[in-house]
């Protein structure tokens, strides 16, 4: 397998779906329907909307079958009204996201705000509507991506995240929760996703969830030991702002090379979990020792 090239092929493969499931940015409201697409259209690893295409093929999906596209463009657009609202002002008051400037910055609060409450709402359009001849698969999918994007993980694992810059007692055990929800419940979501869409078992959901969960969490310790050690040039967003922000993260805790370790701790749980599924997922494997080296 070229990983290089599967990656490529499933990047453009969501940037089409992007462009499909999207309202066009001349559509009016234009100014909102141009702030949607302008962060949509920054670009970015694209990792969650890829997982759902890669999970879904691990089972036997043909690459030219996309009906897994819907349910990739759905999670790509609850995560991009995340990082919307995540760099609002209220929120973490950021300039930069994906190397341009944030959209709150390029249109307005205002804009920006109300773009990122269409991409949520959108995202359960998109299933709604594209999954409506299988109604039992239609609302796994909905329930799936919602409980994963809701108050007990994602949003509440933001708010707990918010809560800890004010402790300077933070615990390993709160950390773990705000990363375990506000980044590992959309990357379980997204395997789990893309295994429903291919047709996997129970069993086989769990083990994809098992491996969502490890992923989800080497991948946000990963992104806490860029943010202490790399360039905001080579990241596309505001370096070494958790530092001054006095953000709880692995990093602050447990140091650089103990949370390098943690990290390939949870990046081999996550292999050992794929490695049970049946099928093909030489491609999942590939990408997650892709990401584990962004830390070396």
């Amino acid at each position: 397998m070229d990983f290089a090239a599967e990656m490529k092929r499933h990047t453009a493969r969501v940037e089409r779906g992007l462009d499909r499931f999207v309202p066009p940015a001349g559509m009016r409201p234009a100014r909102l329907h141009t702030a949607m697409r302008y962060s949509l259209e920054a670009g970015g690893k694209r990792l969650r909307p890829v997982l759902v295409l890669a999970a879904a093929e691990s089972f036997g999906m043909p690459p030219e079958d996309d009906r897994a596209l819907p349910a990739a463009v759905a999670i790509e657009c609850v995560h991009t009204y995340s990082l919307i609202h995540d760099d609002l002002p209220c929120m973490d008051n950021d300039d930069l996201r994906r190397g341009r400037p944030t959209a709150h910055k390029q249109f307005d609060e205002a804009t920006a705000l109300l773009a990122g409450d269409a991409l949520l709402t959108h995202a359960f359009a998109v299933l709604a509507e594209n999954y409506a001849a299988e109604p039992l698969l239609a609302a796994t999918l909905v329930r799936e991506l919602a409980a994963a994007a809701g108050s007990r993980r994602l949003i509440g694992g933001q708010m707990e995240d918010l809560l800890a810059e004010k402790k300077s007692d933070a615990t390993p055990d709160e950390l773990e929760f705000i990363h375990l929800n506000k980044t590992a419940a959309m990357i379980e979501a997204a395997l789990v996703m893309g295994g429903l869409v291919g047709g996997a078992s129970e069993a086989n959901l769990a083990t994809l969830r098992r491996a969502g969960r490890h992923l989800g969490l080497a991948f946000q310790i990963i992104d806490d030991i860029l943010d202490a050690t790399g360039s905001t040039k080579s990241l596309g967003k505001t370096a070494g702002k958790d530092a001054r922000a006095n953000k709880t993260t692995f990093v602050k805790l447990h140091g650089l090379e103990a949370s390098r370790r943690i990290a390939g701790q949870q990046t081999v749980a996550a292999l050992d979990a794929l490695a049970e599924l049946p099928g093909h997922a030489s491609f999942l494997i590939a990408l997650i020792g892709s990401m584990a080296v962004r830390s070396n």
